[in-house]
């Protein structure tokens, strides 16, 4: 394995990367590589990414909240005859 050293690393890049770290709950380290090995076509994906997008949610709601939702939506389910002749 060989070492890199990148110097004069621009704050907005440096900042990036330390968002884009905590995002995927790695190193500084790990993301870089990932990022060059995606980017010279040697990986397709990262295996550390995550999809944390709304995970956090699914399986939150009560019954109540759920039914709450069904009635709030049953309008956008019913079919206006007359704008499908």
């Amino acid at each position: 394995m060989s070492d890199l050293t990148i110097r004069g690393l621009d704050e907005a890049t440096a900042e990036r990367l330390r968002q884009e770290a905590t995002r995927r709950g790695a190193s500084m380290n790990a993301v870089v590589k990932d990022l060059l090995r995606c980017s010279l076509g040697l990986a397709k994906r990262s295996p550390q990414r995550r999809h944390t997008d709304l995970d956090a949610l699914a399986g939150t709601w009560s019954e109540k909240d759920a039914q709450e939702f069904e009635q709030a939506v049953a309008l956008f389910e019913q079919v206006d005859a007359e704008l499908w002749r």
